[in-house]
């Protein structure tokens, strides 16, 4: 019997999802890097601010420049954090960075998400096949992108609190005890059990699906149980992405760099020693950074 059109894509549908996985984040990823290349040299001005996010700052201007640059000459290490007094964002100012930080976490997260994913296709198409209905796997994706965007709701609320007190134009960290204090809670939240038990459900796809009922044929229920698989990875991976706000929001090496870890994290047989020795790493990090600002 010739198969039919859709049977020829059902048997094709691995690739057909992780293609499109591979296209999303890409897309996420030249989106970053466009943003990146805009911010360099104060190239980008943020929506109806009526200012240059990253203008470059006069050497005579009286205005925090200290800040800027550490923090600590002017006001000590302390006032920076003690003194948040956050700017008001337009709408259009704060929808630009929602937008950004959620395509981040789409291009830092996928690839990572892609084994559930693919597997999720996997069975649809054999249900497909025995005549019994079930939920696609792009509804498991969007249940799964809803929990990453509820956290990047939260990082862009944590980015208007300290943009400008905290952070430099370029959006790295300006202050030496913030930077500390956020490498030393991220390295002690890498040896924790609740990072512990997140991780295991992150890196076994069918624990993650025995342990929570298996898979949903409706399309309500995939979306809860991707939504419930991404609120995981984001406990497994928050700390993890708060080190964007010390390395730089813009600073695509550093994003990389997280995403790679990230990645090699979920997918090694070693992830749960990598994250206790990255642990080990940034927390000696964070106190090198309190011992510089207090020197």
């Amino acid at each position: 019997m010739t198969d039919t059109t859709l049977e020829s894509l059902l048997r094709r549908d691995r690739s057909i999802v992780a293609a499109a996985i591979a296209t999303l984040a890409a897309v996420a990823w030249i989106y970053i890097l466009w943003l990146a290349a805009s911010m360099d040299m104060g190239g980008m001005s943020m929506p109806e601010t009526g200012m240059d996010a990253t203008m470059p700052m006069d050497p005579g201007m009286d205005m925090d420049m200290d800040m800027h640059m550490g923090g600590e000459a002017r006001t000590g290490p302390l006032d920076a954090l003690l003194g948040i007094s956050p700017r008001p964002w337009s709408p259009v100012e704060a929808t630009f960075t929602l937008t950004m930080w959620v395509v981040m976490m789409i291009g830092m997260m996928l690839p990572s998400a892609s084994p559930m994913i693919l597997l999720y296709a996997r069975v649809g198409r054999q249900s497909l096949r025995d005549g019994k209905p079930f939920a696609s796997a792009g509804y498991f994706t969007a249940g799964y992108l809803i929990a990453w965007t509820g956290f990047a709701l939260v990082a862009t609320l944590g980015q208007w609190l300290i943009e400008g007190t905290l952070l430099t134009p370029a959006l790295a960290s300006a202050n030496r005890v913030f930077s500390g204090v956020v490498l030393i809670v991220a390295g002690l939240y890498q040896w924790t059990p609740l990072k512990d038990a997140c991780l295991t459900q992150c890196q076994a796809p069918i624990v993650f699906l025995q342990r929570h009922g298996g898979f949903r044929s409706d399309p309500g229920g995939a979306v809860r149980l991707g939504f419930r698989h991404g609120l995981y990875c984001v406990g497994c991976c928050w700390a993890l992405m708060a080190l964007l706000f010390v390395g730089g929001i813009m600073n695509v090496l550093w994003i990389a760099a997280i995403a790679l870890f990230v990645l090699a994290e979920k997918l090694l047989p070693v992830g749960r020693l990598l994250s206790r020795l990255a642990g080990s790493v940034l927390m000696a990090l964070g106190f090198w950074q309190l011992v510089a600002a207090v020197a």
